[in-house]
């Protein structure tokens, strides 16, 4: 019984090398981190619909309908156009860099236009909204709508690093050690 049996590696090391193996991935697509933060916001506002629906019937404001058909719409392209800016493994695409930060913009516009049509209605001489328990959901789409725009500000600034946090994760060690990789003998190859 001279044959080795062949040994499942520990639990330490099969998490080693899925670690390994995630970064191997990302220092391949280092843009997979400004999508993820903006799939994140993405899913943030999309998952709070109820609330700014609720919120827009209740004040029903100057261009909030329009102004969360723009957020919803836009959230949307931004992620179809990070996706075409940077390519598997090639340069980026400076015109989808430019229609995605002009899109970022329009958001963002939004997102204020949004805060300050509940403010103005929270706030406003005659008959300003109550915040009570029923209508809690428009403190909930406020504060929603803050946490919207510090995650896509997050976002924007990520795709700006992004050449800088790419070279210094390129410069991260993925490679395997190989033992007994130059004991190999000779192969004779005989017909």
């Amino acid at each position: 019984m001279s044959a080795k049996t062949k040994t499942s590696p520990s639990f330490g090391a099969r998490i080693k090398e899925s670690f390994r193996k995630f970064l191997v991935g990302l220092k391949r697509n280092p843009q997979n981190i400004p999508l993820l933060m903006m799939l994140l916001s993405f899913l943030v506002y999309s998952l709070n619909l109820t609330d700014m629906s609720d919120t827009t019937a209740k004040i029903q404001g100057t261009g909030m309908g329009l102004s969360q058909f723009c957020i919803m719409l836009f959230s949307l392209l931004t992620l179809v156009c990070m996706m075409n800016a940077f390519p598997r493994r090639k340069k980026a695409n400076i015109p989808m860099v430019v229609l995605m930060f002009i899109m970022f913009a329009i958001i963002l516009f939004c997102d204020n236009h949004y805060m300050n049509a509940i403010y103005a209605a929270l706030t406003r001489a005659e008959s300003p909204i109550v915040l009570n328990d029923t209508t809690i959901y428009i403190a909930n789409a406020y504060n929603m709508l803050n946490t919207h725009i510090v995650m896509m500000v997050i976002t924007a600034i990520l795709v700006v690093l992004l050449p800088v946090y790419s070279k210094l994760l390129k410069k991260i060690n993925t490679s395997i050690t190989v033992e007994d990789n130059g004991s190999m003998g000779q192969i004779e190859i005989e017909e």
